[in-house]
Order: C-alpha cells, then structure tokens, then sequence
C-alpha cells in the first residue's frame, strides 16, 4: 500500500491531468502534526517541480533522490527535524531559494557538494545547531541573504567577506565576540545582530 505522501503526489499529477514530468508543478506539502512524514524517493519523478514546501511535517531524512529535481528554484524544508541532508544535495543547479530553518542542523551536517549550490540568492540556516560556518560559504557568490540567527556560532570565516552581492547577514542569537574584517568590505551589506 502507499504511504499517504505517495499518493499526494499521485493525486497532483491526475488532478493536473499530465504525466509529472511533462509540466511545472508547485508542490506544498505542510501540516502541523507531531507525526513524522518521509519524503517518498519518487519525488524525483517530477522533473519540472520548481517550488517544494515540506515546511512542519517532522521529516528526519531527505531521499539522494531530491537532487534529481534539476528544475528546483525554492525549497522550503524548515521546521522539521533533519540532522544530516543527504549525499548529492549540492547538485541542484537551479536552486535559488533554500530554507532550512529549525532543523537540527550543524557543521558536520552539510554533505561535500553542499557548496556548489552556486545559484542560491538566499540561505535560511536559522535555529539550527552551527558553532562554525565552513570557510566553503564563500563559494556561494550569489548569496544576497544569509540568515544564521539564533545557532551556536562562535565565529564566522573570513571568506564570508567574498560574498560580494550579500544585502542581508542575520547573525542575531549567537555567540559571536568579533566580527571578521572582511565584512567590511560590502557598503550595501544590512547587518542584523
């Protein structure tokens, strides 16, 4: 039998009339409810999906295969409770808008291609467990929001002054003591701390 995710999917793709792969979908799958989904492994059958939402569902672990969605510019996986993100997650070359707010997220949790998402404008990595950024975020030279609110930082690398197109940095809620010089190198950079 199919778990209820499968046949949400199912569902959009008969209601639409169309196979998944043949059109755009925007796929929004929230609930408030303490029961843990899983994200289904088919979700890369839908090949034109730019918009996925599983914002609140409780989810513990993403399929390798949500890095089969080439078309993917927004994905919301906050509010739930992700240690790791799985391998290949950084093979997503269109992903523009990732939020990964209130997971349980941390330095060791970013799989190695994490940073070749290089078309990113915003990252959301809020109310996670981070107490170091990695000095790979410099590779993220599309970055115009980063927000690292409320996590364990205790410092920021230096690289982060090569995101040169940064207009938002909020660090608020963390342990920082001195902020690096390089920074100071954006006149349009709107800090929030």
């Amino acid at each position: 039998m199919c778990a209820p995710q499968c046949l949400l999917l199912s569902a959009l793709c008969c209601a639409a009339g169309t196979r998944p792969w043949e059109h755009p979908l925007h796929l929004e799958f929230t609930r408030g409810v303490s029961i843990p989904i899983a994200v289904p492994p088919n979700v890369a059958e839908l090949k034109n999906l730019e918009v996925l939402n599983f914002f609140n569902n409780q989810i513990e672990e993403l399929p390798t295969q949500i890095s089969s969605l080439q078309k993917l510019k927004h994905l919301n996986l906050g509010m739930n409770r992700l240690n790791t993100l799985p391998r290949g997650f950084g093979s997503l070359p269109a992903l523009e808008v990732l939020d990964l707010t209130y997971n349980n997220l941390n330095e060791h949790s970013l799989p190695g291609n994490f940073f070749y998402l290089t078309t990113l404008r915003a990252l959301y990595l809020s109310d996670n467990d981070f107490e170091i950024l990695p000095p790979d975020i410099g590779k993220l030279t599309k970055l115009q929001i980063l927000s690292l609110r409320d996590n364990d930082l205790i410092s920021l690398p230096k690289e982060i002054g090569e995101l040169t197109q940064l207009k938002e940095l909020h660090i608020q809620g963390n342990r920082l003591t001195v902020l690096p010089p390089e920074l100071g190198k954006d006149a349009c950079l709107s800090l929030r701390s």
